[in-house]
């Protein structure tokens, strides 16, 4: 049986010090100080300042990136720093959509949370200071004065619903989240 793509990482990371004379953390270290932030950036300095070869630049650099993002509860976090009016909402939808079932999944991003099953769903985006946008993947639902077709500046859903209010998160947002969980 093949490795897995986790089981190569792992063999060239154990590798590093034979091959490259320094450890991985010792190499996250140059990385750090460069103050590079690109990937590509970060293989190119690699291998020609350092004579890496392109798959251990490749890993360093992943490894580099990985060790820079943000923790999934500080994307969280950092989307209400600055309007922690609305955490409530999203707070209670959050309850509510995982009340659904084990398989719902919670991914944050860097402007909102990705709403999963075995795919998107449904997003929650703090789109102003005032209000919360909940996308929810309905094709072929026709809009009503409250569930509008979302356009272009919602992203990978279908409809969206403006939320000012944890009293708008009622049972018919809650269905209209459910039935895009069930079409999932």
């Amino acid at each position: 049986m093949a490795p897995t793509p986790d089981e190569m990482a792992a063999k060239m990371i154990a590798n590093l010090p034979e091959k490259t004379g320094k450890r991985l953390e010792d190499w996250l270290e140059i990385v750090r100080s460069s103050g590079l932030e690109k990937h590509g950036q970060m293989v190119k300095f690699l291998k020609t300042e350092h004579g890496m070869t392109h798959g251990f630049a490749n890993l360093v650099a992943h490894k580099a990136r990985e060790a820079e993002e943000p923790r999934e509860v500080d994307l969280v976090a950092a989307q209400y720093e600055k309007k922690a009016e609305l955490r409530p909402i999203y707070d209670e939808l959050t309850r509510r959509v995982l009340a659904f079932g084990d398989d719902v999944d919670l991914s944050p991003k860097k402007s909102y949370v990705s709403l999963r099953r075995s795919k998107q769903f449904g997003l929650i985006q703090p789109s102003t200071k005032t209000r919360v946008d909940v996308g929810i993947q309905l094709r072929g639902e026709d809009p009503t004065d409250r569930l509008e077709i979302a356009g272009s500046s919602i992203g990978m859903v279908s409809h969206r619903v403006r939320v000012t209010s944890v009293d708008q998160v009622d049972d018919e947002l809650i269905g209209w989240l459910r039935q895009a969980y069930e079409s999932a």
